[in-house]
């Protein structure tokens, strides 16, 4: 038997962890690898977050949050910020 409170995932929740990111603010990143259904891939404070319309090699680009999940984010670039050089 035990005591306390048990969470059946044994992770903490989410109430008491702070993302590095917000939904809708906006972000500069290089994008250093592709997802697996062809998005970029940037990390932001250590967040993985997917970028639309985003390719490796990506440098300087501004992106803006669209979602913020558990382990890791969604974002689209903004238009007009692409640096592929």
């Amino acid at each position: 038997m035990t005591s306390g409170v048990l969470r059946s995932s044994g992770r903490p929740t989410n109430s008491n962890f702070s993302k590095p990111v917000e939904i809708g603010k906006e972000y500069t990143v290089d994008i250093t690898d592709t997802g697996r259904d062809g998005e970029g891939v940037a990390r932001i404070g250590g967040l993985i977050t997917f970028v639309k319309n985003a390719k490796a090699g990506d440098k300087n680009i501004k992106i803006k949050i669209n979602s913020v999940v558990s382990r890791f984010a969604t974002a689209e670039v903004v238009a007009g910020s692409t640096d592929t050089t």
